[in-house]
């Protein structure tokens, strides 16, 4: 993949499929990706942030993660734009 941003809405999926995904796209991402932005919401309740968050604050290609003010979109950072 050679976008520098990479979106993926993980809205109505379990917290199986989206670690699927997300693990799907950090196999892709390719050097020209600096983060994956993760929508996933907090309306409906947080078990998807906070799998996010438990499963990839470690993850050896995430340097850190991001959280958006209203606390719906976590941002998985790579690498830092220059």
């Amino acid at each position: 993949m050679k976008e520098a941003v990479i979106t993926a809405d993980l809205h109505g999926k379990t917290a199986h499929q989206a670690k699927v995904t997300v693990d799907a796209l950090l196999r892709r991402a390719g050097t020209g990706t600096y983060r994956i932005r993760l929508i996933h919401g907090s309306h409906g309740g947080t078990a998807l942030r906070d799998f996010i968050q438990a499963e990839y604050s470690r993850h050896p290609k995430v340097k850190r993660l991001l959280l958006s003010p209203d606390g719906g979109t976590t941002e998985l950072v790579l690498r830092e734009y220059v």
